[in-house]
């Protein structure tokens, strides 16, 4: 009888170390998200792919398009908002975007993205 209650104390000490231990320990507070950074490697892919299915693009070189890309956005997007202004509107479309881009680019690349988006949107 003895070596039953002993027995007994060791499970009931040891489910009462876990209830403890469990209660003791308090939650730590919550590390803040480090804030995402916008990248359109995901589109230049895709781009790439509906023009040249089979040809892939090393990292290095992606990050020499995501650049190119935001320097070229950072370039149109004021002629674009300065041409709404004048036009007294509140909503940049498509086609302020593209007389931006005549305005900053040749006619040979307006073309050239034209094509590339048209067959995006086709696809999908």
């Amino acid at each position: 009888m003895p070596e039953v209650a002993a027995a007994v104390k060791r499970v009931v000490s040891h489910k009462a170390s876990k209830r403890s231990s469990t209660k003791v320990s308090k939650k730590l507070p919550k590390k803040w998200r480090k804030s995402r950074k916008q990248s359109y490697s995901t589109y230049v892919y895709r781009g790439l792919t509906h023009v040249h299915p089979s040809t892939r693009c090393l990292s290095k070189a992606m990050s020499v398009m995501n650049s190119f890309v935001v320097n070229i956005f950072k370039r149109i997007a004021p002629k674009a908002s300065h041409l709404i202004r004048y036009n007294k509107r509140h909503t940049i479309l498509a086609k302020k975007i593209q007389h931006a881009i005549r305005l900053k680019l040749a006619k040979h690349t307006i073309s050239k993205g034209t094509n590339t988006v048209t067959k995006y949107t086709n696809s999908i």
